[in-house]
């Protein structure tokens, strides 16, 4: 599914639609992968997420800490920013192993950095710089990805121009 976006708001809302449709759906949690340039506003989209997901408080990039924990309502959710990340194995100190084996959210921002550390996720979301804009593509992988995918196709409205473009890599 590729979408262009006009202004923070607009990506701010795409994640508050998207928390909508992961808390639906929660099961054993979710792994999405973000990836985009600096300031591209991966950190934007993981606010809105945790906004739709009730978190009411600040939602800074964890550029220098790796990882920020969030309890919005009951569920875990983890955004992790690995840029600054300097070999894969540092993700073992850092837990990453017990994040893993819960039922939490992992939005994870530069995810190549973590080499094979990480396992697949369930969505691949692609950020570019287009003008004021941004262009996003989301990528579902597996059913449950592409499942949430098509779903999210359903809700956009008119700060949105959607085109569904599914390229499903059963798990």
């Amino acid at each position: 599914m590729r979408l262009h976006l006009e202004g923070e708001q607009a990506q701010e809302g795409l994640g508050r639609r998207l928390a909508g449709l992961l808390a639906a759906d929660w099961g054993d949690g979710w792994i999405l992968n973000l990836h985009g340039d600096l300031g591209a506003g991966k950190t934007t989209l993981v606010r809105g997420v945790l906004r739709g997901l009730g978190h009411v408080g600040a939602v800074k990039s964890p550029t220098y800490t790796l990882i920020e924990p969030y309890e919005p309502g009951d569920r875990a959710v983890f955004h992790l920013d690995l840029y600054r990340l300097g070999d894969p194995e540092e993700l073992e100190y850092l837990g990453l192993r017990d994040l893993l084996g819960g039922e939490g959210l992992l939005m994870v921002e530069w995810p190549e950095r973590a080499g094979s550390a990480l396992p697949r996720p369930d969505l691949e979301i692609r950020i570019a710089y287009a003008g004021a804009g941004r262009d996003l593509e989301i990528l579902g992988l597996g059913d449950r990805g592409e499942a949430l995918v098509r779903a999210l196709a359903r809700t956009t409205d008119q700060g949105m121009r959607p085109e569904l473009s599914l390229k499903g890599h059963g798990r």
